[in-house]
């Protein structure tokens, strides 16, 4: 009884943590997998090509790419307000066909570093060494 209790546990445990992690298919990946992956939804991960931003009346074209190799985007909705060139990006959604190079989404989320720098160094540098008077030292 035990054993069966135990296996069941496993079970659940393997499955719960394989469906709650987040996979991604990079752009050389997604194009050798095109046909397989088909009109299915999955993430592709990419980098915005520079120049390939374009506003469309239901959202915005653009292209990710990895290297040399390249898909085209289009998204439905607003993109993201960090959304310009040259970032890492995650988009959800699927191929227009199995023979497609266009890519259509639904969602854009940025990819972040886990380290901070501030926008303006310098006017950072400054507030933080003069304290607001009447502060502790």
């Amino acid at each position: 009884m035990f054993c069966v209790l135990a296996a069941a546990a496993v079970f659940l445990l393997v499955e719960g943590l394989g469906s709650s992690l987040n996979y991604y298919e990079t752009v050389h990946q997604a194009l050798s997998r095109r046909s397989a992956l088909g009109t299915t939804v999955f993430r592709l991960e990419g980098t915005v090509a520079p120049g390939s931003i374009h506003p469309t009346a239901d959202g915005t074209d653009f292209v990710v790419s990895q290297g040399t190799e390249e898909v085209a985007v289009h998204s439905v909705g607003s993109p993201p307000q960090l959304f310009h060139k040259d970032i890492p990006v995650i988009v959800v959604g699927h191929f227009a066909s199995t023979s497609s190079d266009v890519f259509m989404s639904n969602q854009i989320m940025e990819k972040h570093s886990q380290t901070y720098s501030p926008l303006h160094t310098a006017t950072a540098t400054a507030s933080s060494a003069h304290p607001k008077s009447g502060t502790a030292r």
